[in-house]
């Protein structure tokens, strides 16, 4: 291989989200994601960094909603300040709570279009959602490596047996890129 190795970071927003929370982070809304990237990245060269969410819609009247909402605006704003790409999935409302809808398609997706497509030699991934095996698989039979990104507080041992290297990051790894 000639050059940097080229590499794409894929998070799964809601994952990262509960897995931070779990380590009791505040100020989540001002994460340095431009120094998180460039740290997973250990000196290779970023060919995208995109984050996977549900699009959140205001319900009418709720208070709540429109302020996870705008949260959610934020959040978005200053990743894409970072030069990261969005993607998003869908909220579905059901029994008075949310559920995502169609994030881990879109990763699995982006996973295997990139490796057919040569768009990278190592995905980087931010989830630790065990449904992404398949994907992993394929782009790993088609000469890709895997690094799973996991969290120190959980892990996910389907996803560290099926990586091709695996990274877990603890809650002094995460508060570097927090405002002090």
């Amino acid at each position: 291989m000639t050059g940097k190795e080229r590499i794409v970071i894929l998070v799964d927003g809601s994952n990262f989200y509960h897995y931070t929370k779990g380590f009791s982070l505040t100020h989540l809304l001002e994460f340095n994601y431009k120094e998180f990237g460039d740290f997973l990245a250990r000196g290779r060269e970023i060919v995208s960094a995109t984050y996977y969410i549900g699009k959140m819609r205001e319900k009418s009247g709720d208070l709540r909603s429109r302020k996870l909402m705008a949260d959610q605006q934020r959040l978005v704003s200053r990743l894409q300040q970072f030069g990261w790409q969005i993607s998003f999935g869908h909220m579905l409302i059901d029994g008075g709570g949310q559920r995502e809808k169609g994030v881990d398609v879109q990763i699995a997706v982006d996973l295997v279009v990139g490796a057919y497509e040569n768009q990278y030699d190592s995905a980087l991934l931010v989830s630790s959602d065990t449904d992404l095996i398949p994907a992993i698989r394929k782009i790993k039979h088609k000469g890709k490596k895997l690094e799973y990104i996991g969290f120190s507080n959980r892990p996910s041992h389907g996803l560290i047996k099926n990586a091709t290297l695996t990274k877990t990051l603890s809650k002094e790894d995460l508060e570097k890129f927090l405002p002090h």
